[in-house]
């Protein structure tokens, strides 16, 4: 059964560690993150983006497929499935749809116009049990066709919408989704920690988790990030052992063309990926 983000979130930012939110793409992804999650007895997130949602088909699906994998599977670790940066609509139409949180990213709406959405959001989201995430400050990068260039929350901000009884929040600390450019500063955990000091036990979000240096990660989780989000770097493994099976030949030998193989190798690569994040992350043992 799914359950909401919030328990998780705040054992782990109690606990000095941090979930891993793995956005799912199709079938094989969420297969391949959720068999990971079982097998190293740890809790995990399933993001979905409104594009990624579109593309299964619609949210209905998603939550269809998800549960019955659950079952199916047998898998026992708490697993949240979690729409990732979502408008204020496709908020609601998870809502609708069973998810069991979402995440509504306001920040490029004024401040007080994020507050109102925000609001509304929280309420129904208590009502019904579901775990929501708010956003301050862009996050950098592309993501869905979302384009931020890495901006720098405003601490007070992020203390009023933390304040409006959101489960978690992500702010902009320099981070930015997709590949990291050669030029980049790194994160600022001057902000990171001027954020969690004002918002305490709120267990603070990182996007983009892609390529940010393992002592950074670490050090991130230190001052209170409780929830970092990967999705880039799985694609990248999944390509790269598929490219290798069809330049090696395979699936012009026997059945190698049957999808079930074609796509197995870099199933395999999206498990190791997950694997290796949620070691850093800390989370393994700990559902």
């Amino acid at each position: 059964m799914l359950v909401s983000a919030k328990d998780m979130l705040n054992k782990a930012k109690a606990g000095k560690y941090a979930v891993g939110q793995f956005n799912i793409n199709n079938l094989e992804w969420t297969k391949a993150i959720l068999l990971t999650a079982e097998e190293l007895k740890s809790p995990v997130i399933l993001g979905v983006s409104e594009g990624a949602g579109k593309y299964m088909c619609g949210y209905k699906t998603v939550v269809g497929m998800v549960n019955g994998m659950l079952e199916e599977l047998n898998i026992t670790v708490p697993v949240a499935l979690h729409l990732d940066h979502g408008s204020y609509e496709g908020a609601k139409a998870c809502i609708e749809a069973g998810f069991s949180s979402v995440m509504f990213d306001g920040s490029h709406y004024p401040i007080e116009e994020n507050i109102e959405k925000t609001k509304e959001l929280v309420g129904i989201c208590e009502e019904k049990g579901l775990s929501i995430e708010a956003e301050v400050g862009a996050i950098g990068g592309e993501e869905d066709g979302v384009i931020g260039s890495g901006e720098v929350a405003d601490p007070k901000e992020c203390k009023m919408i933390a304040d409006l009884g959101v489960t978690m929040l992500a702010a902009g600390i320099g981070n930015i989704h997709g590949k990291y450019p050669e030029n980049w500063a790194g994160l600022s955990f001057d902000t990171l920690d001027a954020i969690q000091q004002l918002t305490g036990a709120m267990p603070l979000v990182l996007h983009g988790g892609t390529g940010i240096p393992a002592d950074m990660i670490k050090k991130a989780i230190s001052l209170g990030v409780s929830k970092i989000n990967v999705n880039t770097e799985c694609q990248l493994a999944f390509a790269a052992a598929t490219r290798k099976y069809v330049e090696a030949g395979k699936d012009l030998q026997g059945k190698g063309f049957d999808p079930r193989k074609l796509l197995a190798d870099g199933v395999e690569a999206i498990k190791a990926t997950v694997k290796e994040k949620m070691e850093l992350f800390g989370s393994v043992g700990k559902a």
